[in-house]
């Protein structure tokens, strides 16, 4: 094969990754529409929603605590006082901003280790996969459980621990692709022309494994969500005054039969939306940038 061959196989390899025709598929997706847009829509009545609907979240007032949804609470109070309306605005911050620092963190790390694993092979591949292996083999939920029973849980921790327990399924994947990746012609043709090994990673097989990653990403933003709201549930999650939806959602159950709904089924109902929409948004994902899946 001439040289002018390989280099225009390389080139090709580089400048026409696959993630780009199946990114403007995913936008097109009606699925990812609706997902994506909930998820947006959330984010932005978290996040800018105290702006204009200013409540006290850091103080108790138990003057105000049990208050049923009238003026100037919307959503009534929960036994402590706080705003409903307001906490929900304050949990989904802590609960948005855990999920995607978990899949950002979770994505890198998952990321570098596949690929060096994927393309080294033989001994390297072997000795990494088995420490993957090996983490997977603890329960998982059991270890958070007692790690954040011997720790004060913090946002920061929580994330950490949530990264720690979580990059393993992304490394594998990754690998995965990068097994399969690592004999195409294109790459091979930049083998041949000289590429070092991490410009190869870089330029040609990250970028073909797009869709695996950002597949992964996806649904580990709900699975982070849907953690710490398993922690808040048990009473292990984020200490007052910091809140979550998962911690509203036990603390409402207490009073529940009591009458006192609207401690409950807001919390519960923006938590299942979050969460339903993530998940359509991954679907969509795994449907259209996983090449392996358009091609049926």
């Amino acid at each position: 094969m001439a040289v002018g061959d390989l280099t225009a196989m390389a080139a090709a390899g580089e400048q026409s990754p696959r993630h780009r025709s199946g990114f403007r598929a995913w936008a097109g997706n009606p699925r990812a529409l609706a997902g994506a847009g909930t998820v947006a829509a959330l984010a932005v009545f978290c996040f800018f929603g105290p702006v204009f609907y200013h409540t006290n979240q850091v103080t108790v007032n138990l003057n105000a605590a049990t208050h049923p949804p009238g003026a100037g609470h919307p959503l009534g109070t929960d036994g402590d006082g706080y705003d409903v309306l307001g906490r929900l605005m304050v949990g989904g911050q802590s609960s948005l901003e855990l999920g995607f620092a978990v899949a950002a963190a979770t994505t890198v790390i998952g990321v570098l280790y596949g690929a060096v694993a994927g393309w080294a092979g033989g001994v390297v591949d072997m000795v990494m996969m088995r420490v993957i292996d090996t983490f997977l083999a603890l329960p998982t939920l059991v270890l958070l459980l007692l790690l954040v029973t011997i720790f004060t849980p913090t946002l920061l921790s929580v994330i950490v621990l949530l990264t720690a327990l979580s990059w393993l399924g992304t490394a594998r994947l990754v690998r995965g692709e990068v097994l399969a990746l690592r004999t195409r012609e294109y790459v091979q043709a930049a083998k041949t022309l000289g590429g070092g090994r991490w410009w190869i990673i870089r330029r040609h097989l990250v970028p073909n494994a797009f869709g695996v990653i950002v597949v992964s990403a996806t649904f580990t933003i709900a699975d982070a969500i849907l953690m710490l709201s398993v922690l808040s549930f048990l009473g292990l999650g984020l200490p007052p005054p910091a809140a979550d939806w998962g911690t509203m959602l036990a603390n409402g159950l207490n009073y529940l039969f009591d009458g006192y709904w609207w401690m409950v089924y807001p919390p519960a109902v923006i938590l299942v939306v979050m969460l339903v929409a993530i998940n359509l948004a991954g679907e969509a994902a795994r449907d259209t940038l996983d090449i392996r899946l358009r091609r049926r």
